[in-house]
């Protein structure tokens, strides 16, 4: 075989070299050997193909994390076709745009969409704050997930049907062929209805990425791994080992104490800072033991801050906690521990080395690009990708990769350029403080006054703000100070991730800014960054 990894390739070696090995548990507990999952991941390839599903085609993807979803995805991959998940509840505007982007002649949906989306039902969903599309209504071969109910289009494809076991250990029709190169997955980023963006990744990137995740992880046999994110059980399957899956509400995530409830076994966890901080708190307040066999914890898809690694070392003993930091485009890109990020007392967010493989340098804007065998083909629609703008500015230090700011999150104050990822961090780091966010908000003739967010820990004191406002001169620069200082119960999140939500952010500093806004201050000599428009 050749040297690049293909990610289906690597399901069915696992397999082989250990058919009898625990593979995938879903929320009823219910288990799937290796060998099981691979012999269902082929049949639904090749009755897919028998039902005239094509190498190169896309299917529309609307299924929660689960099993079900699991099998049908990589069953469409192997079958050489492309999965194109799309979140139904983005809004009609924007989910037209984007499945015309796609341009799919299938669609694989939970059955109960289908029903949601009929027009009896549509009104009282639309009450209940859920817009959903008319799936039924979609110009395209349907395949749904669960039980049939009302809604289904006639004549639509039954993934029950599709991964009936067959013989073992002898796969059905003609054998998954190996191909690096062959568009796998699509998944929608940034972008608005008239220009929506997608990245666009094979076989090939992801076998990469799921193979420097499971090196830098040890995951192999024996391995458990408890988590709702493909980020890290796919790689515990490609490496032989155990993925068990919490519930998937409606919601876009999992409940955390579903997550930490599942956790009795597992060796490795994924967890996003939200759901890791929900989790300790449970910890802390004696309501959950710390799990008896992690290992190792593994935090990305938004800021990793300094409080959060220091109390997750404090309730967390023995175990790694793994800073993650990459992007849809390639991921992982860098991965620190949280004894190195807590050890570091530069400016910036340290990120860790380069992982394997993976090439980094700073443009003479200072924004970090990154390439690598895990990088995206490309957008959809664009050209392919030769290297990639994280967006980050950033420097490498001792062939470590510094975070100093991101350039989209830039506020412009006067004349002054303030970039929020600089400073953060060392805010979050005060006492009584548990996040910490600077936001721009436009006051109606082209500049932004700058408002700090602060999230409160448990026990800060009432007068947190002022606290904070007096101590900040001392850890910022004079021309970045905020000219307001604000509190909040709950950070906005936004998407299965639940990044924080830095547009939501702006509306509700808006909404609370109260009194008059002092006026701009002048930039002191020598500030970090001055005027750049």
């Amino acid at each position: 075989m050749a040297d690049r990894p293909d990610v289906v390739a690597a399901l069915l070696d696992a397999a082989r070299e250990h058919p009898a090995a625990p593979a995938l548990t879903g929320p009823d507990g219910a288990t799937l050997t290796h060998r099981e999952l691979s012999t269902r991941i082929v049949a639904v390839a090749s009755r897919l193909r028998e039902a005239g599903f094509a190498p190169g085609k896309r299917m529309l993807f609307s299924v929660r994390p689960g099993p079900d979803s699991v099998v049908l995805a990589l069953g469409v991959v192997a079958a050489g076709g492309c999965v194109v998940f799309l979140d139904p509840g983005v809004g009609p505007e924007l989910f037209a745009a984007r499945t015309g982007l796609a341009r799919a002649r299938w669609a694989a949906a939970e059955s109960m969409l289908y029903t949601v989306g009929r027009r009896p039902l549509r009104p009282l969903a639309r009450r209940r704050g859920v817009l959903l599309p008319d799936y039924a209504a979609l110009p395209v071969r349907h395949v749904h997930t669960g039980r049939w109910l009302p809604g289904v289009p006639r004549g639509a494809l039954a993934l029950s049907d599709l991964q009936r076991p067959v013989g073992i250990p002898e796969p059905p029709g003609t054998p998954v062929r190996y191909a690096p190169e062959q568009d796998a997955v699509v998944v929608f980023t940034a972008g608005t209805t008239a220009s929506p963006r997608a990245v666009v990744h094979t076989r090939g990137s992801l076998g990469s990425a799921l193979d420097i995740l499971a090196a830098r992880c040890t995951l192999g046999p024996g391995s458990r791994v408890h988590t709702d994110q493909f980020l890290l059980g796919l790689p515990a399957l490609t490496g032989s080992g155990h993925w068990s899956m919490p519930p998937y509400g409606l919601a876009p995530g999992s409940d955390p104490d579903e997550i930490a409830r599942g956790l009795t076994d597992a060796t490795h966890t994924f967890l996003v800072p939200a759901d890791l901080s929900a989790l300790l708190d449970r910890i802390a307040d004696g309501v959950l033991p710390v799990p008896p066999r992690l290992r190792q914890v593994l935090v990305g898809a938004a800021p990793v801050l300094a409080p959060l690694l220091r109390r997750a070392s404090s309730l967390l003993p023995g175990v790694e906690i793994l800073a993650v930091y990459g992007m849809t485009e390639i991921l992982p890109v860098a991965v620190a521990t949280a004894t190195q990020k807590l050890a570091f007392d530069g400016d910036g967010d340290l990120l860790g080395a380069p992982l394997p493989g993976v090439r980094v340098r700073v443009d003479d804007d200072g924004h970090l690009l990154v390439r690598g065998p895990n990088m995206a083909r490309g957008h959809l629609g664009g050209p392919e990708l030769t290297e990639h703008d994280t967006g980050d500015l950033a420097r490498i230090e001792a062939g470590r990769i510094v975070l100093v700011g991101r350039a989209k999150d830039m506020i412009i104050r006067g004349a002054t350029n303030i970039y929020p990822g600089l400073y953060e961090p060392g805010i979050a780091d005060l006492p009584g403080v548990a996040e910490a966010y600077l936001v721009g908000v436009p006051d109606g003739i082209g500049d932004e006054r700058v408002v700090l967010l602060l999230r409160p820990a448990q026990g800060a004191p009432a007068d947190l703000a002022d606290r904070v406002r007096e101590v900040l001169p001392r850890i910022m620069d004079a021309s970045a100070l905020p000219d307001r200082v604000l509190t909040v119960t709950a950070v906005p999140r936004d998407g299965r991730t639940r990044k924080p939500d830095r547009t939501a952010m702006t509306r509700l500093a808006a909404h609370q800014l109260e009194a008059p806004v002092p006026a701009p201050r002048t930039p002191r000599a020598g500030s970090r960054f001055r005027a750049r428009r």
